[in-house]
């Protein structure tokens, strides 16, 4: 009997893990090289064993059990339950990082089962999140997915709990931090927090996958009546039904976000970090400023950045944009309803059911081809193989105008290129003028300096000054951060940033701009540099 206990050492041909945090994406990236590889049935068995249980410890052998009846059901190929194959299949499995290696104590009667039964497997964490991503992929149906509107409510109510929760955790935290009432208040407004974090997680991902599908759908060229009638259906009932709900609660919810946003530092401290798991714990959604701007993000939108809702309502309007298209292609009276797609279909349902001999004659009889005879050598620019089949030859682009009518013919008449050299030079003259108009107004601006308030700007310098505000706005993450921007040519610099109690008045010929709790900064000579003046001329 051979008896061993060797408590985390690795075997000598077996490649040991290195650490996940210091992986690099590529490294990260191989987690799902085994769905690619040849053997990828035996791999997604072996993976779907290790992620079916928690803390999964297993040895080849007992993988190799487990294998068996894959085998025997035909899920796997012949003899990737052998012994031998598993352990290799492992091993390549810890290459690419899906699995790690441990060792413990056994009992073996031979060298053999010893080597079989010491060395232990278990599944890494990023390793599990892919298995069970594809484990999803593969169940998800080709159709469209559900949009729960129905947590769009929940998420308005879940915020303004938040608020009502974190008013009490604040409120117990001050009479006694340490009582059983403070610690219970906080772990009520977890919970509000992780729920709704939660709930907009799911509502997202819905809304991605069913506009993902809508816009592989109505941009098709071509579709049938039936399908014509399903996408109509589909675009003016429950598309308005979603943005409608969408629209309808997202003011409350962008009213409770702004609300929770004057206190999030103190919403985060309350949530706290989780100090029992170490540092470098993965914390639930909602934990970080980034998820709450992430969340408002979605709902609110911001100076340069539209938010998904207002993403929503574009995407409809394209969708139901594309199904008119549709409809007007499919009732124009100038070509074939809905054009051959349908005839191409029926021709493809008969090849794949006719055998090789009847195959041949409906492809010459539809196609009107038939073999070639070379009585002559090919010409030097004839680059087709005799050799490969027509199914496997290059696919060929078929145009529209053949798709729907069978008509070769071009359609429409080519234009002349007319050579106007007075539009030319009034079209020219007019760019150097706007050029010299926006060049005096930087110059304007450098000019002014620190002394805006002093001076008196034109309507050009008030123009090029609210295009680099706009810009420096936009850089700014919260309200309590700074910006800037900076103009390329003229290298011309504005800054913007927060001071409580500061007014910045800018006078102007067309009115007066008042920025207020604000700073305004503009640095830069406003010069254009030579080389640009020099590729300008």
């Amino acid at each position: 009997m051979l008896r061993a206990g060797v408590a985390g050492t690795t075997a000598a041909d077996v490649p040991t893990q290195a650490p996940e945090q210091t992986r690099d994406d590529g490294q990260r990236l191989q987690l799902f090289a085994y769905l690619q590889a040849p053997e990828h049935r035996t791999y997604l068995a072996i993976m779907r064993l290790f992620t079916s249980t928690l803390l999964a410890d297993l040895s080849a052998g007992e993988v190799s059990a487990a294998l068996a009846a894959a085998e025997r059901e035909g899920r796997v190929a012949p003899g990737e339950s052998d012994v031998d194959t598993v352990i290799d299949r492992l091993k390549q499995l810890v290459r690419w990082g899906n699995l790690v290696v441990g060792r413990r104590e056994t009992i073996a009667s031979s060298i053999a089962e010893f080597q079989h039964g010491s060395v232990r497997y278990q599944v890494s964490k990023l390793a599990v999140r892919v298995q069970r991503d594809v484990d999803a992929l593969l169940r998800a149906p080709e159709g469209a997915r559900e949009v729960t509107r129905e947590l769009l409510p929940a998420i308005d109510r879940g915020l303004s709990g938040i608020g009502a929760a974190l008013s009490e955790a604040l409120s117990a935290e001050r009479r006694d931090p340490g009582a059983k009432a403070a610690r219970q208040a906080r772990e009520r407004l977890a919970e509000q927090v992780t729920t709704v974090f939660l709930q907009h997680a799911e509502l997202a991902a819905t809304v991605r996958d069913f506009y993902a599908y809508l816009g592989q759908v109505v941009t098709r060229h071509q579709l049938a009546p039936d399908e014509i009638s399903g996408f109509r259906n589909l675009l003016v009932d429950y598309i308005q039904m979603v943005v409608e709900d969408v629209l309808r609660h997202t003011e409350t919810i962008a009213a409770s976000l702004a609300g929770l946003a004057g206190v999030r530092s103190e919403l985060l401290r309350l949530l706290g970090p989780a100090d029992q798991l170490g540092a470098d714990v993965e914390r639930a959604r909602g934990r970080t400023a980034a998820d709450w701007q992430e969340l408002t993000d979605w709902f609110v939108d911001s100076p340069g950045r539209p938010s998904q809702v207002s993403a929503l309502r574009e995407a409809t309007a394209r969708a139901i944009g594309s199904l008119l298209a549709s409809v007007k292609r499919a009732t124009a009276g100038g070509g074939l309803v809905p054009g051959r797609r349908g005839e191409l279909l029926k021709l493809a349902k008969w090849l794949d059911t006719a055998d090789d001999d009847t195959a041949h004659q409906l492809y010459s009889a539809a196609f009107g081809l038939h073999s070639a005879r070379h009585l002559q050598p090919a010409p030097d620019y004839d680059s087709d193989n005799d050799k490969v089949p027509w199914r496997d030859g290059p696919v060929l682009d078929v145009t529209v105008s053949v798709r729907s009518r069978g008509d070769r013919g071009a359609r429409g008449r080519t234009s002349r290129v007319l050579d106007d050299p007075m539009t030319e030079e009034t079209l020219l003259a007019q760019a150097r003028q706007a050029d010299e108009r926006r060049s005096a107004a930087v110059a304007e601006l450098a000019t002014a300096g620190g002394r805006l308030a002093e001076r008196k700007l034109s309507a050009d310098a008030l123009g090029v000054l609210c295009e680099l505000l706009t810009l420096a706005m936009a850089q700014r993450e919260g309200a309590d951060d700074a910006g800037s921007a900076l103009d390329p040519v003229h290298r011309l610099r504005v800054t913007v940033r927060p001071e409580t109690g500061r007014e910045t008045r800018i006078r102007s010929a067309s009115g007066t701009l008042t920025l207020r709790d604000t700073v305004l900064e503009v640095s830069g000579g406003g010069a254009v540099p030579e080389a640009a003046r020099g590729s300008a001329r």
